[in-house]
């Protein structure tokens, strides 16, 4: 089933399902898809869908109807086309393949492991944690630990409440203590939701601009990391407070990502529903499921 996505700069406003023959388009209130601005028309397109088809038409508007830019009067919609009518932009997505789309987006902007970086990823992982700690003020150490559960387990937090002494070069615990690569591979194999923590939901991101907009990538692991290598790369942490999104790494020096409009700088910034994010050029809403 083919579907509209209505969206004002970048932010996404609606998504219509095309279950009818005929979409009209404009500003009065009896169009299938309204749109009250004053550059729409009152009648402003035409959507026809026949059988897997759908064809788009100009209804001798004011403004004109674009598609990808271009000024049309007629045109055959393909899937990922984006119409503009004024100032908003309709994207037509066909959902017959929409797990092919799903698998380029990820192959674009979600970093697979093995083309990370472990020292920056380390260090990427401290930041979130030095976050939670700040946010929580200073408690025990066991509840400082607690706030990283999705990376210690109890055998990690048990030591956490004696007093920390230097390990002799005889002794085995530097080698029971897991490597930033182990730990990176841990947090990259995603978790399972049953033994997540109770007090937080599964969130997403929904691509807002672009070829993929319209997109979302669940938040399942404990560390996703995103972005393009050698431009800007952030990951996004899943602690059991929240979620939280660290720099790693850009190509130009202080280069941070956005969220709603600001960098995140050198520090952890914890995300809240209905953020939006916009890393290496592509703007994604945050979204608490």
């Amino acid at each position: 089933m083919a579907r509209l996505i209505l969206s004002l700069d970048n932010q996404v406003l609606a998504e219509y399902n095309m279950t009818k023959e005929r979409y009209t388009i404009g500003r009065l209130p009896d169009n299938d898809v309204r749109i009250d601005n004053p550059a729409v028309s009152g009648h402003h397109s035409l959507i026809i869908n026949i059988l897997n088809d759908s064809f788009l038409e100009d209804l001798n508007s004011t403004n004109g109807t674009y598609v990808n830019g271009k000024l049309i009067k007629k045109h055959a919609l393909q899937h990922g086309d984006v119409i503009t009518i004024g100032h908003h932009q309709l994207r037509f997505s066909d959902q017959q393949e929409p797990q092919t789309e799903q698998d380029e987006f990820e192959k674009t902007m979600v970093i697979p492991a093995g083309q990370q970086n472990a020292e920056q990823l380390a260090a990427a992982e401290k930041a979130a944690d030095e976050a939670v700690a700040a946010m929580e003020g200073p408690e025990s150490p066991m509840e400082d630990a607690a706030a990283a559960g999705v990376k210690l387990n109890a055998e990690e937090l048990e030591p956490l409440d004696e007093k920390p002494k230097a390990p002799s070069l005889g002794e085995t615990v530097a080698e029971e203590e897991p490597s930033h690569a182990e730990t990176h591979a841990e947090t990259q194999a995603g978790i399972d939701p049953t033994s997540a923590p109770n007090a937080l939901p599964l969130a997403k991101l929904q691509v807002l601009s672009g070829a993929f907009a319209g997109r979302e990538l669940e938040l399942t692991k404990a560390l996703t990391t995103l972005g393009r290598p050698g431009v800007q790369v952030a990951a996004i942490t899943r602690r059991a407070e929240g979620y939280y999104i660290v720099h790693v790494e850009s190509g130009t020096e202080d280069d941070f990502p956005l969220v709603n409009g600001q960098p995140i700088g050198a520090q952890a910034r914890k995300l809240t529903d209905n953020d939006v994010v916009q890393l290496a050029g592509v703007k994604m809403g945050f979204f608490a499921s």
